[in-house]
């Protein structure tokens, strides 16, 4: 049986983004600051690597204390009675990342484009492994279906949401 090697995400070298249209004219970023992830894998090219992701909805930052406020209300994330969004692959084959993300209470399936970045050891001795992942998903299929128009018949929000994580995990 081969013995599965634990990877870590590092928090101070990883980023959990997303970005969603605005007015349809401009985009708005946004981070959670606090997440989780591991991967275990049992070869060094991560194929078929099991990977768990896990944010904080009360950790959203989108350098707006107003409109944090609105996403974690019940129009969009409900982050007190639905505190994490959730991620668990079913499969990973090097390109595609594909598995559950859970929000709310709605969990679907998603695919995630991945690159992986290689491995390299740092000046403390720790081996690490580097990941770009991007994506995207439509909000209203999660239940964060808040929504208005502008005056102009503008949509405020868009229903598509781009998530994009870039990862650095360290070997357990």
């Amino acid at each position: 049986m081969e013995n599965k090697t634990t990877w870590a995400i590092d928090p101070s070298h990883s980023d959990v983004m997303f970005k969603v249209r605005h007015m349809m004219i401009s985009t708005v970023s946004g981070h959670f600051e606090d997440f989780n992830a591991t991967v275990n894998a049992d070869s060094d090219d991560f194929s078929g690597a099991e990977v768990e992701f896990s944010a904080k909805i009360d950790s959203i930052n989108t350098k707006n204390a107003d409109r944090d406020a609105h996403l974690k209300s019940d129009d969009f994330f409900n982050a007190e009675s639905f505190p994490e969004l959730k991620f668990k692959s079913k499969s990973y084959d090097g390109n595609k990342l594909v598995g559950d993300l859970t929000i709310r209470d709605v969990t679907k399936e998603v695919t995630f484009d991945t690159d992986f970045n290689g491995v390299a050891t740092d000046p403390y001795g720790q081996t690490k492994a580097g990941f770009e992942i991007s994506g995207k998903i439509n909000r209203k299929d999660f239940n964060l279906t808040w929504s208005a128009v502008t005056e102009a018949g503008k949509i405020v929000v868009s229903d598509e949401v781009k998530l994009s994580v870039d990862a650095q995990f360290v070997k357990q």
